[in-house]
This record gives C-alpha cells, structure tokens and sequence, in this order.
C-alpha cells in the first residue's frame, strides 16, 4: 500500500458497488431472526424438560 489516497478511493469504489438492504427487507429480516430465536429457545426448552422426565423416571426405577 504505496498511497493512502489510492487506496481510500478504491475503498469509496468498492463501497459504492453494495446492494444496500431497503428499510423494508431489513425489518422482515430482522423479525423472522426474532421469530426463529423464539422457536429454537421453545424447542431447546421442550427438549430439556422431555430429558429431565426421562432421566427422573429412569433415576427412580433404582430406588
């Protein structure tokens, strides 16, 4: 990197090629984030109970 000023005007170049997202897109994007964290944390959670009752019964038979 001989010249800084090459090298900030290649970066304004490469930054004016980006397809930014509309407002639009990001907020349908952002709320189907949301919705898939709340279906992996119900299902993590279901899990977890399911495991707790298994091991549970599996620890009584031994009493």
């Amino acid at each position: 990197m001989a010249n800084p000023f090459q090298f900030l005007q290649e970066v304004r170049a490469e930054g004016a090629k980006i397809t930014w997202p509309s407002r639009r897109e990001t907020m349908i994007t952002t709320g189907l984030v949301l919705l898939m964290v709340l279906v992996a944390s119900l299902f993590f959670v279901a899990v977890d109970q399911a495991l707790l009752v298994i091991v549970g019964f599996v620890l009584s038979l031994g009493r």
